[in-house]
């Protein structure tokens, strides 16, 4: 029962951002079909994010499952301090390209629509985005989780490398010099 709990409130921490809702149609003999397309981007404030996209009749339904995606397809992006990307990196989805550039403290988000919200989410601070090509906010944010993907902290290259951290980032201990 702890453990049902534990889930309730780890669902009710997650922070939910309505990317978009689109009104889809489709032609039939007696006329359109329409129906309601949602994107939402759920994380945790803590370095986890996801993103789900979710069709239905009603507005609240497409929401709904497009949560309910996001929330199932959330993976853990590695961040520096808690705030911003270890290093820059560049990622593309269709024809939509995404730069994203560490920042300094201080800076705040500087990027658009889909992409903020994917920063919100993930609780990145401070971060320098910029969208090439589409703008279609489906393409922006795989183009961003393509990102967040290639993303590697200076612990993870160093077990890769078989290194210490001070060694990949090309630190000297007191005793070297």
């Amino acid at each position: 029962m702890a453990r049902a709990e534990k889930a309730q409130n780890n669902e009710s921490e997650l922070l939910e951002r309505l990317v978009g809702i689109n009104r889809v149609a489709k032609t039939v003999k007696g006329g359109r079909n329409f129906s309601f397309a949602a994107l939402m981007v759920v994380g945790d404030g803590k370095g986890r994010v996801g993103v789900g996209s979710g069709k239905a009749r009603e507005v609240p339904e497409a929401i709904q499952k497009a949560t309910e995606q996001a929330k199932r397809n959330m993976i853990r992006v590695p961040l520096r301090e808690g705030r911003t990307l270890h290093h820059d990196v560049k990622a593309r989805f269709g024809a939509g390209k995404v730069i994203m550039r560490a920042a300094e403290p201080g800076t705040g988000i500087i990027a658009g629509g889909p992409l903020r919200a994917v920063f919100e989410a993930l609780g990145i601070q401070d971060i320098v985005a910029k969208n090439v090509g589409s703008s279609n906010p489906y393409n922006m944010v795989k183009a961003a989780l393509s990102a967040f993907d290639k993303m590697e902290s200076p612990r993870m290259v160093a077990s890769r490398r078989g290194k210490r951290v001070n060694e990949v980032l090309g630190r000297k201990k007191a005793n070297d010099e």
